[in-house]
C-alpha cells in the first residue's frame, strides 16, 4: 500500500499547519473523503445540524477571536445551505474559509446527483474562490485562501474540491509560504491635511465603524479619543470600539440610534469617519446626513472612499497606523463637548416603562451589567437586536456579535455556539426573538451533544416584532403575516433537546432570572414573555433624515429599572 497522502489528507494536514483548531460542518457524499481523513486528526470538528449553522458558527468564531473561521459542507444542497452564511460574512467583512465537496470531475456538467455550480453561485459574495483540479495544489490553495480571507478588508473565500480529487493519491506537494500581507501605509500628506481640518473644527465628531476593530486599532482609537476629547458615535458593527460606558461615547447613530448621537452628527462641522462605510441604516436620507460637516474618511478599502459621500480628506491604508499617526491640535471645542454630554444625559434611555410586565431594554441592560467585562452577546435580528445595540454595555467590539449588513435571522443560536467555543471563559449569551430563534432552533441539539454552556435569552412577543412595528407605523396597522401566537412551548422544546430552561412573565422576576441564568453551569434558556405591542424607540422613519426621529414619551419621571 502506498504511503502517499490523498488530497483529503492534505486538506486536514494543511488546516492543522495553518493553525486551525476548530471547524464546523456537516458531511455528505462528495465531501466524504475529507471526513474520512478528519477522523482521528486531532482537529475539533463541531457537527452542526444544518449547514447554515456551520457558516454562522464559524463566522462568530472568527469575529470573537479575530482569526479565520472554517466551515465545511458537501455538494449540492450542503453547499447551497452555506450561502446565507457566506453572504453574511461578505457583508460584514468576516474572514471565513468555506470548503465544499463537489461531484467527481467526470460528472461535472452532467447534472449529476447533488451537483451545483457553487463556484458560480458564490462569485458575487466571496473575495475569491477555487475549484481544485489537482490534489497536489491543495496545500497551496488553502494557504492562499487563508491569506486572502484575512488580508485587507477581510471576507469569505470558497474552496470547492471534487470527490475524485480529494480521494486521489498525491506524489509530491508543498504548501506555498505566503508572506504576511502588510497593509499600505497611509499617505503622510493626507494625515497632515486631516490634522488641519481637525484643528480648524469647532464641532468635530468621530464616526467609528467595525473596521476599527478589524484593524486591531481599538486601543489606539480610545487613546485618540481621550487625547483629543472629541465625542464618538458608532455604527452597529462599531459598538464597543470604545467602551459604551465612556463619557464621550454618544452611542449608535442611524435608524435606531440615540437622540444624542444623531443630533451630534447633524450639528457637527467635521465628521471623522474611521472604518465606516456610510451605510443607509446609519445615514438615513443621505443628502441630509451631516449637512454642515466636512468629511475625513479613513478606510483600508479604497472602493468605500467617495462611494456615497465625497471626502474632503481621504486616507486609504492601515487604519491602525492612521489612527496612531493622527496628532491634531484640538482647541475651542469645550462648548461642543459639553453640549454633546448634556444631550446624552437629557436623552438617556429610561427604564420605568408602565405596567408590571417584563421591559426588555431593562432586562438586557441588567444582563450586560451583571455579566461585566466578559459579556459577549451573540444577537439575532429583529427588535431585540436593536435593544441590545441600544441598552447593553460592551467593553470591546468583539463582545457584540450580530448580523449587520445582511440582517440574517437565525444567526444568534449558531453564532452563540461558535462564540462560546472561541471564548469558553466568557459569559456568552445568545439573545434572540421568537421569529429568529425558530430559524435555526435545531442547533439546540449541537449545544446538548457537546454540552456547550451557552446561555440563551429568548424574548417572545408572539410576532415578527420589527415587521409588526413598521406595519403599525407606516402601513396603517395592516398586520400582514406577522402573527406567531402558535409558537411552541419553548421551555418544553428546550427540555426536549436536553437543555435546561425556565420562563418569566413579570418584572419582579427579572433580577433573579438573570442571576440564575448567568450562574447556570450548562446550556440554559431563559424564555421571556414580553408585550407584543412594545416598539423600538427612537426610530428614524424611512426616507427621513436622522434629525426626524420618532420617540415614545412617558409621563412618569426617569427612574431605574
Amino acid at each position: 500500500m502506498s504511503n502517499e497522502p490523498t488530497g483529503a489528507q492534505l486538506v486536514i494536514s494543511t488546516l492543522k499547519a495553518l493553525g486551525v483548531e476548530t471547524l464546523f460542518g456537516y458531511p455528505g457524499g462528495a465531501i466524504m473523503p475529507i471526513y474520512d481523513a478528519l477522523a482521528g486528526s486531532g482537529l475539533q470538528h463541531i457537527l452542526v445540524r444544518h449547514e447554515q449553522g456551520a457558516a454562522f458558527a464559524a463566522d462568530a468564531y472568527a469575529r470573537a477571536t479575530g482569526r479565520v473561521g472554517v466551515c465545511m459542507a458537501t455538494s449540492g444542497p450542503g453547499a447551497t445551505n452555506l450561502i446565507t452564511g457566506i453572504a453574511n460574512a461578505y457583508m460584514d467583512s468576516v474572514p471565513l474559509v468555506c470548503i465544499t465537496g463537489q461531484v467527481s470531475t467526470h460528472l461535472m456538467g452532467t447534472d449529476g446527483f447533488q451537483e451545483v455550480d457553487i463556484l458560480g453561485i458564490c462569485l458575487p459574495i466571496v473575495k475569491h474562490s477555487w475549484l481544485v483540479r489537482d490534489p497536489a495544489d491543495i496545500p497551496r490553495i488553502l494557504a492562499e485562501a487563508f491569506a486572502i480571507a484575512s488580508e485587507g478588508r477581510a471576507g469569505p473565500v470558497l474552496v470547492d474540491i471534487p470527490k475524485d480529487v480529494a480521494a486521489a493519491k498525491v506524489g509530491a506537494s508543498s504548501m506555498a509560504t505566503f508572506p504576511t500581507w502588510t497593509p499600505p501605509a497611509p499617505d503622510a500628506d493626507a494625515i497632515r491635511e486631516a490634522e488641519k481640518l481637525i484643528a480648524a473644527a469647532k464641532k468635530p465628531l468621530f464616526y467609528a465603524g467595525g473596521g476599527v476593530e478589524m484593524a486591531g486599532a481599538s486601543p489606539a482609537f480610545l487613546d485618540l479619543v481621550k487625547r483629543t476629547g472629541i465625542p464618538v458615535v458608532t455604527t452597529l458593527k462599531g459598538i464597543g470600539v470604545v467602551p459604551t460606558t465612556e463619557d464621550l461615547c454618544l452611542g449608535m447613530l442611524g435608524m435606531h440610534g440615540t437622540r444624542a448621537g444623531n443630533t451630534a452628527v447633524q450639528e457637527a462641522d467635521l465628521l471623522i469617519a474611521l472604518g465606516a462605510r456610510f451605510d443607509d441604516r446609519a445615514t438615513g436620507k443621505l443628502n441630509a446626513f451631516a449637512p454642515n460637516a466636512k468629511i475625513i474618511h479613513a478606510d483600508i478599502d479604497p472602493a468605500e472612499i467617495n462611494k456615497l459621500r465625497k471626502a474632503d480628506v481621504a486616507i486609504v491604508g492601515n487604519l491602525k497606523t492612521t489612527i496612531e499617526s493622527l496628532n491634531p491640535k484640538v482647541e475651542g471645542i469645550q462648548k461642543w463637548v459639553e453640549k454633546c454630554k448634556a444631550d446624552k444625559w437629557e436623552h438617556r434611555f429610561r427604564y420605568n416603562a408602565p405596567g408590571a410586565g417584563v421591559y426588555a431594554p431593562g432586562l438586557l441592560k441588567l444582563l450586560s451589567e451583571k455579566a461585566g467585562d466578559k459579556f459577549i452577546a451573540a444577537c439575532d435580528v429583529g427588535q431585540h437586536q436593536m435593544w441590545v445595540a441600544q441598552h447593553c454595555e460592551f467593553a470591546n467590539c468583539r463582545a457584540h456579535l450580530t448580523s449587520g449588513g445582511s440582517g440574517a435571522m437565525g444567526y444568534g443560536l449558531p453564532a452563540g455556539v461558535g462564540a462560546k467555543l472561541a471564548k469558553p471563559d466568557h459569559h456568552v449569551v445568545t439573545i434572540s426573538g421568537d421569529g429568529s430563534f425558530m430559524m435555526n432552533i435545531q442547533e439546540m441539539a449541537t449545544l446538548n451533544r457537546y454540552n456547550i454552556p451557552l446561555k440563551i435569552v429568548l424574548l417572545d412577543n408572539s410576532s415578527l416584532g420589527l415587521v409588526r412595528q413598521w406595519q403599525e407605523l407606516f402601513y396603517q396597522e395592516n398586520y400582514s403575516e406577522i402573527d406567531l401566537s402558535d409558537n411552541p412551548d419553548f421551555v418544553q422544546v428546550a427540555k426536549a433537546f436536553g437543555i435546561d430552561a425556565f420562563r418569566i412573565t413579570h418584572r419582579h422576576e427579572v433580577e433573579g432570572a438573570v442571576d440564575r441564568l448567568l450562574a447556570a453551569e450548562g446550556p440554559t434558556l431563559l424564555h421571556v414573555l414580553i408585550d407584543p405591542r412594545e416598539n423600538v424607540w427612537p426610530l428614524v422613519p424611512p426616507g427621513a433624515s436622522n434629525a426626524e426621529m420618532m420617540e415614545e414619551r412617558w409621563d412618569e419621571p426617569l427612574d431605574s429599572y
